[in-house]
């Protein structure tokens, strides 16, 4: 969540309220990225600005050495740290996320919140991304007029989303000239139960968009992964196979093609157990035949991106394997539904919310996946799996 410090931005008495323009500052000041002898100031201001969800020593010492994350501050020439930015920049994505924003309240109306937005922006831009976002309190005028005035545009609503239960506006800014506005569709997010159920998961998003009535529950996260899965992959519990999702759609009231780059079983290269390559191999032929027997096309071709396009603007919606990889640094297949597009970008909706790149007291937001921005280029390059290049989506529709 974006904590905007009350401090930094005052709040108004009222929504009318103008934005007073910022005084000038008596002396100058320097934007640099903090150190460990930054942390007492840090804290100290922390301590000022909130009354609750604070940041503590360990998260702000984690994020000043995370090359996931930046944490900017505001200090003048006396070296007083007049306030900090912290910066989230997802790994594999092109999107920032601005997570906390204080001000020392002696530094008040000089304009240092927004030189540090202004420099959030261009350390975003350096590191290639193209979106930032944030959330704001919704009584909160000042950080929002203030937010409004730098081109950032309202894109959701939360209830009760601070510790104080006051509800969040979420923000987003493009930060690249010329990009072209997203083409999106309203797409629920679920998040996956088990460390297994990416696939079932994706299905289940699909299926509550396409499907109004029905009901997304555990237990048939679990069905789904029973009537999909592999058995076996590398190690632990299967995975789901496309062939096999695309039955469990049907058999949920959908249409289904299957688009596989390969016509053999699937996953079998990274497996070394001749026990393990047979089940797979047998379970792959069983999904051919009961495609084949209940009509489901597979199509033994990659799916073009545009295609892909196409598809999403006629209405249907896609379930696409990646490869973890450039997001982690796991070599882990994963399934991700489609959920918009633009001119520079695919944007999925993960259902995987564990991130052990979060800090201890900023837990993962589904807000981080839902609509996360992938260069096309690394798109294509994500959706490519194992030592053969898999490359598998499941298209869906209404029947």
């Amino acid at each position: 969540m974006t904590k905007t410090s009350n401090a930094a931005i005052p709040l108004n008495p009222t929504p009318n309220t103008e934005v007073k323009t910022p005084q000038k500052l008596s002396s100058p000041v320097d934007i640099r990225s903090a150190s460990v002898d930054d942390l007492k100031a840090l804290l100290t201001l922390e301590d000022s600005a909130f009354t609750g969800d604070r940041l503590s020593r360990r998260s702000f010492r984690r994020t000043i050495t995370s090359t996931g994350s930046a944490l900017l501050v505001a200090v003048g020439q006396d070296q007083n740290l007049l306030g900090y930015a912290l910066l989230h920049l997802r790994q594999g994505t092109r999107l920032a996320r601005l997570y906390s924003l204080a001000v020392s309240p002696q530094a008040r109306g000089l304009g240092i919140g927004k030189a540090l937005i202004q420099a959030c922006e261009q350390k975003a831009i350096k590191k290639g991304k193209i979106l930032l976002r944030l959330e704001v309190s919704d009584v909160n005028q000042n950080a929002i007029a203030l937010y409004n005035t730098m081109g950032y545009r309202e894109f959701g609503h939360y209830d009760a989303y601070y510790e104080d239960q006051t509800d969040a506006i979420r923000m987003q800014k493009r930060l690249r000239h010329g990009a072209s506005e997203q083409t999106t569709r309203p797409l629920p997010w679920l998040a996956q139960g088990t460390p297994f159920t990416c696939g079932p998961a994706s299905l289940q998003m699909v299926l509550s968009a396409l499907h109004p009535e029905y009901q997304a529950t555990p237990d048939d996260e679990l069905e789904i992964w029973r009537e999909a899965t592999t058995i076996f992959m590398t190690s632990g519990h299967g995975g789901c196979h496309p062939m096999g999702l695309a039955l469990a759609a049907k058999k949920r009231g959908l249409s289904a093609d299957v688009w596989l780059s390969e016509e053999g079983p699937l996953f079998v290269d990274s497996v070394r157990n001749e026990l393990k390559k047979d089940v797979i191999t047998r379970v792959h032929q069983s999904f051919v035949k009961q495609c084949d027997d209940a009509d489901v096309a597979v199509h033994y071709s990659v799916m073009p991106l545009e295609q892909l396009i196409e598809a999403f603007d006629s209405g249907a919606l896609a379930i696409i394997l990646i490869s973890t990889f450039r997001m982690d640094g796991k070599k882990a297949p994963h399934w991700v539904v489609m959920s918009g597009y633009d001119e520079h970008c695919i944007l999925v909706h993960d259902p995987d919310l564990d991130d052990d790149t979060k800090l201890a007291d900023d837990p993962p937001s589904p807000l981080d996946c839902q609509f996360v921005p992938i260069a096309r280029n690394e798109f294509e390059k994500m959706s490519r799996f194992g030592q053969s290049r898999l490359q598998a989506t499941v298209v869906l529709k209404t029947q």
